[in-house]
Formats: structure tokens, sequence, C-alpha cells
């Protein structure tokens, strides 16, 4: 039984933010009810792919229904209302504007229910004078900010490498979700959510902000190492490359001692943070010939052992094959009909009553569709038929 087992959502949402916001609550035990078109959700259609499906598209999907319906219709309309009323949470992340033209807005099913939780994510929100924009995650990073401090100080601007927009909010999505569904539980009242990808990610820059506060200027990029505390960067090594935190004078007089330079801690030039900011280039100089003449394995293993934070910078095959993933269970195989099997990475927190669910693969497009219509509303064959017939399911 997970936490949020009995929990039904309604997900009208595609690609990245709402799926991954609804596959967040699915983890957990709610029953998340996919709405797809007829030609299915657009990530079903990116790649990487795997024996001709989208590897893409089942992460994102994990432990979901799918049912097909042409939105178009108002008689798909209809089913989507009628599963409102039965629901306690609907997603979705159309343009704004377009969920009132297909009658499955927020003003609509909420007056069928007003219990629900309906949440709206888009790239600015319901209201600005951008609003109707188009937004994808690159363009979320560009506008917020976040681009203009990521990447080397000598380069251009440079986006992270994951969809962090998209993420970030579709994680902030289940959090207001959870916060609204708790309100209810004291009021017995629903919400609406209005939730921006350019507000989540404003949010989120909070070393950022706080120098824009502080200073009055914008801060600008800085490369791997920490705009305030130094050092704190990236070293290329022997073979390979680290990373190291020093955030404190008492961890400098450690790594002072590590590298075979005690001396280096009541040098002025570096006995403050202050002054060590402001020598950065040539304290990082000497440091950098200090691990190139190492091993990776050996830096990090010394300077663990001084209580310096330092680890290997790891690509994705590394981290995930590394001895702390496999004690933490992360991606364990799930049987699918088309990978043979799939490594589910599901949302991290470990709860001592074990409230995630197993994970289960993705639904194939439409996979659902009798078990939503006729076990949950009560259609019969011959309708679900006729339906199929006219082309509002598959």
């Amino acid at each position: 039984m997970g936490l949020l087992q009995g929990l039904r959502v309604i997900d009208l949402s595609r690609v990245l933010s709402g799926p991954y916001c609804t596959a967040l609550l699915a983890d957990l035990g709610a029953e998340v009810i996919k709405i797809e078109s007829p030609g299915g959700d657009d990530a079903r259609h990116f790649g990487p792919y795997l024996h001709g499906s989208s590897v893409y598209f089942s992460m994102i999907n994990r432990n979901k229904k799918s049912l097909v319906l042409n939105l178009r219709d108002p008689r798909a309309q209809a089913i989507v209302a009628e599963l409102a009323t039965g629901a306690d949470v609907v997603v979705e992340n159309f343009r704004p504007g377009v969920a009132a033209r297909l009658h499955v807005d927020h003003a609509t099913l909420r007056a069928l229910n007003p219990r629900l939780v309906y949440l709206s994510i888009s790239g600015f929100g319901q209201t600005g004078p951008v609003t109707g924009l188009p937004a994808y995650d690159l363009i979320i990073q560009a506008m917020s900010g976040l681009m203009s401090v990521t990447g080397d100080p000598e380069g251009q601007p440079t986006a992270v490498g994951e969809s962090i927009a998209d993420l970030w909010t579709g994680l902030f999505g289940s959090w207001a979700v959870l916060a609204a569904l708790n309100a209810r539980a004291r009021t017995g009242q629903g919400e609406t959510i209005d939730l921006a990808m350019f507000d989540a990610m404003m949010s989120m820059q909070l070393t950022g902000l706080s120098q824009l506060q502080a200073t009055g200027a914008a801060p600008m990029r800085v490369g791997n190492r920490h705009p305030v505390t130094t050092p704190v960067d990236s070293f290329a090594t022997r073979d390979g490359h680290l990373t190291i935190v020093v955030p404190t004078d008492d961890h400098f007089v450690k790594l002072c001692h590590v590298i075979g330079r005690p001396e280096l801690a009541t040098d002025a030039r570096f006995a403050t943070g202050a002054a060590r900011r402001e020598q950065r280039g040539v304290l990082r100089a000497v440091l950098a010939e200090w691990f190139e003449g190492r091993a990776t394995a050996e830096a990090v293993a010394l300077l663990q052992a001084a209580d310096i934070p330092a680890g290997a910078v790891q690509d994705l095959a590394q981290a995930m094959a590394s001895p702390q993933a496999l004690a933490h269970g992360i991606g364990p195989g799930v049987e699918h009909p088309i990978f043979g099997q799939i490594r589910m990475v599901a949302q991290p927190a470990q709860f001592a009553s074990g409230g995630s669910v197993e994970a289960r693969r993705e639904p194939l497009l439409g996979e659902d569709g009798d078990a939503v219509l006729q076990g949950i509303l009560g259609r019969s064959p011959e309708e679900v038929a006729a339906l199929r017939e006219a082309g509002v399911t598959v």
C-alpha cells in the first residue's frame, strides 16, 4: 500500500513537466489515469528508442494507466467530466486557454466536483504579458536567468545538462497538489493551482538572488567554482576530474596539510575566506598542479580521509553502477514487453513504512481503455465499441 493509495489523478498533461508531476504521485500509489490523444503523448515519439519504442516516454510515465480520448469530441469531454466527478486531482499543461476551449478547464470540472484539486502547469502562468507564448525547457532556462550563470566565464551562456525547468516544475507541481489535498482534508474544498515554469526556475536560484539583493548587480558565470566561497571547484587529475568543497577556514587548514603545503594556511593571501576569494587565481594554480599529478581515486581518498568534501566527476553510467546507487536500490529492473527489462528510477524518498509502490512499466497507448471506461465508469462493452467506432477512443 503506497502512501497515496486511494488517490485518483486525471492526467491531461503531455511531454514532461505534467507527466513528471503525476509520475511522482504514482510512485507513492496514486491511481493516475493518463488521457492521451489518438496519436499518443508527443513524448511517445521522442528518442532514444529501443526496439522501436521510446525509452524517454517509459521513464516519465511509469505506474500509470492510459486512456485514449479525442478531446475535440464532446463525447470525450463528457467522459473527462465524468471521471473528474470521482477524482481527487486533475493535472494539465496545455497552453493557457486550450483547456477552456476543450471544456476540461478548472471552472468546468470544479463546478462538478468542488473537492477537486486542479493543477495547471504552463510556461508563464495564466496571467501576464507573455502568458500565451509557447515555452520549452531551454526557453525557460534562458529567460529565467539560469543560463546566464551557467558555463565557463569566458564562454557562452550554457543550458544545464538536463531538462531542469520541466522537472523542477513537475516536482513543485506534486508538492502543490499535496499541499492542496492537505488543506482539503481540513476544509472539504478543492483548489485551483496556477504553476508557471518561469516562476519555478526563479524560485530555485537562491544563491544568485542573494547576490542580486546584496549587491544590486546580476550574478554572472563562474564556471564550476562557487561565486563566494573559495576553493569550491573542479580540477583535472591524471585520469579524470574531481570536485572539492572547502567551506571553512578549518577545512582550508586541512587541505593545506593534505597537499603538503601547511604554510599556505597562515599565508596572508589565503588565511581568510575573503582573502582566498581575492587570490582565487593564484590558489587555483597551486591546487591544480597538485591534482594533476595524482589519480582521481587517490586524491579523493586523501581528501575524504581529512574530512574535506570531495568526489570524482562520474558519468551517468558510472553513477548508476556505483556501490552507493546499488545499496540504495536506485533503478530496479522492471519487466517490459518491448524492452525486456528496464531500470526505473522513481522518486528518491525512502519511507520507513515502505510508502512507495513497486515500480511498474509505462502503459501502452490506450492499454487501460476498457478498465477505465467499463470498470470505473460502468460503460457496457457495446457502448465502448460504439465510442471506438466513432473515433472517440481507441
